[in-house]
């Protein structure tokens, strides 16, 4: 196409267009408009196509001018904004470029599915569109239907005015209740619960036992400004009953009373406050116990932040109906962005729906996940493929990074599935009928990985893979292991035989539970679903029967987006959401506060967050049962003191029954820029689950060096009782992990200690040169580790001789099992392997030292 005459502006169109905007510089607004901020900008907005990379949606609310969004050239089109909040909708602005709509439609919607016309026209003109119109919705969008060019629709700005929060209107619209947690003071059987009363489902009901009182109880999250409620009866209804409200869900205030209840549905007008609802019956109108269908509570206020909502462009969703043809391209168009996209800003995730597949080969490159939306691994059967390889790396996969696969079974179309990653690239809940071959096309290099919850029902295959944890799943045996493949609670594990062949195996996992996911309910509507917490676990959970845990509707989640702000989310967070961050990057300019027992935050797709001006992008409250899983924290240029702290310092509290858990949780120093943090992980908290870390000091991309990239730490736990499986820390310029707590364990560490020290004199502790990679502290009395591997690699000075890799107390309590040290080529060395103890790592050879246990 030829820009020139299609994108030059009608001489008197821009000249009219500038002339009104010099008018509104000095013409006062009108009263309605002047009470309207602007709310679109910056927001996250998506579009049906993008005529180019450089004509991208978000162009349209970015407040500059000089830039634009353009579709391709076809009918219908449209571009949608996510305002974060519904909306009273007061005035949209349309700046037109040259390629313009002749008919469109402005529209709003509540969930980014349904959607109300709230202006129409089939005689549009260009230039700039101010329109009144009178509308609410949490997203609003611009469909056009009639080009008036041959080219497409193309937008300079897309502004949506209007207001949220501080409104007085009582919100009969949106039911506050549903989908709330919700409890009761008995049930009549496990199939009339107090979840049925809020679930937005007419033909399921909360019912009591036959006793007097009773009460149904529901938590709204946080304080709202009560209006209205309705309450939809069985025919086991009550005489008397009253609604009552609490901030506290001990001290109740009642809002209404009734000793006349006739049944039916009661529409109540109330005036009060309160987090929690109850509606407490004293008086039956039957021989049988209370029963409701239905409670919906409606608030006045606004300002509410919807739950639910659309995944965003980056999720694409297959179905089985869709042609093998039609899914391959979809695959084949990421996977080319994606393939050596090493340290790019596009995020995906691949989520296919309950159904067969046939004929496909979902090759998965950098920052993407592929997940089956099934219950359970059966669910989602692909008869193909799902592949990494390594040829955009000449055969090696040391560089495979962030990528993952969950959540499906697999009939491999050659009898093995490869799967050639390194760090960060998670293998969870797989089902694979036949061989897993863990090494690139040519057996080149793959330096570690992990794998949960699976089964395999062929031989895994680790061919040059360097080390390997698996854990809870079962196996038909392995072929090999290179310098330790270590597994717990894995069925079918060759017994510990460190270090000839170097097989480290514990019969029983600890403690473990498995990520949420994300699935499709019987009515096809999100859930994720939450895992229980296992002890001493042995194989798959899913092989007995469903996993056991609790679902989790998506109207419960904050569906965040990027563009989101830090005080969005939190303000989500402080209603009593639960957060998913859709894929994409985050710029965090404050901290993101998880304060609420039991809140998940879930990340699709690799979300990135970034923090700015050196703020801690994310902390954890010490309170029980948080689930943070999915997320990549990559430093920014300002220093951050650490990047995901659990557990304010001095937590003390005990969480044995409901621990917090941090599962493929990533962090980054470097590589895609310039990044500084002084720590990556904290976890002050007891009792704390570390399942599966990748913390990296960059070393190689954008912004590394030593002085550039600086970070001393990846890991401290100072929480007692911490269990950690599966950490891989590298690169840091101090210890990288420090071990504070008591009774810790540690199943699998996987080390390189930083590259780049210029001399021994830059990287010397005391007395000592280098810092050991894994360092319990001289005052703990007990701790235990298995499988544990530390590297060097000192390609800047290779004189460099690390005293040691390991440092403990030796005292008995403090026990390490197989333990190993390697000089990778020759680069430097390491003395010992922990303490004074173990012979020197060097040589060019690459050959382990090991160590089976110590003391």
């Amino acid at each position: 196409m030829s820009p020139v005459p299609s994108r030059r502006r009608r001489p008197f169109l821009a000249a009219l267009t500038a002339l009104l905007a010099a008018v509104a510089l000095v013409a006062p607004p009108g009263p309605a408009r002047a009470a309207d901020p602007l709310l679109s900008q910056g927001r996250p907005t998506t579009a049906s196509s993008t005529e180019n990379a450089g004509t991208p949606a978000s162009n349209a609310t970015d407040g500059n001018a000089g830039t634009r969004w353009s579709s391709a050239f076809a009918d219908p089109q449209w571009i949608q904004v996510d305002l974060g909040a519904t909306a009273t909708v007061s005035r949209v602005s349309l700046a037109w470029e040259g390629a313009y709509a002749r008919a469109y439609q402005v529209q709003t919607s509540t969930d980014g599915a349904t959607w109300t016309t709230v202006f129409s026209t089939s005689s549009g003109d260009g230039g700039t569109d101010d329109l009144t119109v009178s509308g609410t919705g949490r997203y609003v969008r611009v469909y056009g239907t009639a080009r008036a060019t041959a080219y497409g629709y193309s937008l300079w700005e897309f502004q949506v005015y209007g207001t949220t929060g501080g409104g007085s209107g009582c919100d009969t619209a949106t039911n506050a209740a549903q989908g709330r947690p919700a409890t009761a003071s008995s049930t009549e059987n496990a199939g009339t619960p107090a979840s049925a009363a809020v679930d937005g489902d007419p033909g399921t009901r909360w019912a009591s036992a036959a006793a007097d009182p009773q009460w149904l109880r529901v938590d709204l999250g946080s304080v709202r400004t009560l209006c209205r409620v309705v309450l939809s009866w069985e025919a086991a209804y009550a005489r008397a009953y009253q609604i009552q409200t609490s901030t506290d869900g001990a001290t109740w205030t009642t809002v209404y009373g009734t000793t006349t209840g006739d049944g039916g549905t009661d529409t109540v007008t109330v005036t009060g406050s309160g987090r929690y609802l109850r509606v407490y019956g004293t008086a039956r109108a039957t021989g049988y116990g209370y029963s409701l269908w239905e409670v919906a509570v409606n608030t006045t206020g606004g300002g509410t932040i919807p739950g639910g909502g659309s995944l965003g462009p980056n999720v694409l969703t297959f179905d089985p109906s869709m042609s093998a043809a039609t899914i391959q391209g979809q695959l084949d168009t990421v996977f080319r962005t994606q393939e050596s996209n090493q340290f790019g800003t596009q995020r995906y995730a691949l989520m296919f729906k309950p159904g067969d597949y046939s004929g496909i080969n979902a090759q998965i490159g950098f920052y993407t996940s592929i997940m089956g939306l099934g219950r359970n691994p059966g669910d989602v059967r692909i008869h193909g493929d799902v592949t990494v390889d390594a040829g955009w790396f000449n055969g090696n996969a040391t560089q495979n990074f962030w990528r993952s696969a969950a959540n499906m079974r697999v009939y491999p179309s050659a009898g093995f599935t490869r799967w050639a990653v390194s760090q960060a690239a998670p293998f969870r809940r797989m089902d694979i009928q036949g061989d897993l071959n863990l090494a690139p096309n040519g057996y080149g290099w793959a330096s570690g990985g992990y794998i949960a919850d699976s089964r395999v029902t062929g031989v895994v295959q680790p061919y040059s893979q360097q080390q390997w944890y698996t854990r809870d799943s079962n196996v038909g045996g392995y072929l090999n292991a290179v310098w330790n493949v270590t597994n717990s609670g894995v069925v079918g594990a060759p017994a510990t035989s460190f270090p000839n062949p170097p097989y480290t195996t514990l019969a029983q996992t600890p403690v473990s539970r498995d990520v949420p996911y994300l699935y499709l309910d019987a009515a096809g509507a999100y859930q994720v679903f939450v895992p229980s917490t296992r002890t001493n676990a042995s194989g798959a959970s899913w092989l007995g029967g469903a996993t056991a845990g609790t679902s989790i509707p998506l109207s419960q989640f904050y569906v965040a987006k990027p563009g989101d702000s830090a005080s969005t989310i939190n303000a989500a967070l402080a209603q009593g959401l639960n957060l998913l961050f859709t894929p994409g990057v985050y710029s965090v300019d404050q901290t993101v506060a998880v304060n609420r027992a039991g809140t998940v935050v879930l990340g699709l797709g690799y979300p990135t967050l970034v923090p700015q001006n050196g703020v801690v992008p994310m902390t954890v409250a010490d309170v029980d049962g948080v689930r943070l899983a999915g997320l990549l924290f990559d430093a920014g240029a300002v220093n951050s003191p650490v990047l995901l702290q659990v557990g304010p310092a001095g937590s003390a509290a005990r969480h044995t029954a409901d621990p917090t858990s941090i599962q493929d949780v990533f962090f980054r120093i470097g590589g895609a820029h310039a990044g500084k943090a002084t720590t990556s992980l904290v976890v002050n908290q007891d009792d704390a689950l570390i399942d599966h870390i990748w913390a990296w000091r960059g070393d190689h991309g954008t912004g590394i060096g030593w002085t550039v990239n600086t970070a001393d730490t990846g890991l401290i736990v100072n929480g007692d009782n911490v269990t950690a499986l599966g950490l891989f820390v590298e690169h840091y310029q101090k210890h990288e992990v420090i071990w504070n707590g008591e009774n810790g364990r540690t199943i699998f560490f996987q080390n390189e200690l930083p590259y780049d020290p210029p001399n021994a004199a830059a990287w010397t502790n005391g007395s000592r040169v280098g810092y050991a990679a894994f360092k319990v502290a001289d005052s703990v009395t007990s701790f235990e580790g298995w499988g544990m591997g530390s590297y060097c690699y000192f390609n800047v000075d290779p004189t460099i001789a690390a005293y040691h890799a390991f440092e403990a107390p030796a005292r008995s309590g403090v026990r390490f099992h197989d333990l190993l040290t390697v000089s990778l080529g020759g680069n430097g060395s390491i003395t010992h392997v922990i303490n004074d103890t173990g012979a020197t790592a060097q040589g060019t050879a690459t050959v382990p030292v090991n160590l089976v246990s110590y003391p």
